[in-house]
């Protein structure tokens, strides 16, 4: 009856030593998948910003031209600041 037992004993103990892991394991992909699902929002966020970036680049010019429409905002963005300077003197 007692070697039943410790054998029975040592299975539980073997079984639970496996699950726990294949619980490590599990974390361990989750944590990665969480991270990179972070990065990804990131990515996102930014791709977004860069595509609201040239469309606002696009109403200003009325072209598809990327350079172009960032030598227009360039030029804008210099008026605007020759502006600035006229009204501050």
């Amino acid at each position: 009856m007692i070697p039943d037992l410790r054998s029975k004993i040592e299975r539980l103990i073997s079984l639970y030593e496996r699950e726990k892991q294949r619980a490590d394991l599990l974390a361990a992909e989750l944590a990665a998948s969480r991270s990179e699902i972070a990065d990804k929002k990131q990515q996102i966020t930014e791709l977004k910003s860069q595509i609201d970036h040239y469309k606002l680049a696009g109403a200003f010019t009325g072209t598809e031209d990327v350079q172009a429409s960032r030598e227009r905002l360039n030029k804008l963005i210099r008026d605007i600041d020759k502006c600035i300077k006229l009204l501050s003197d």
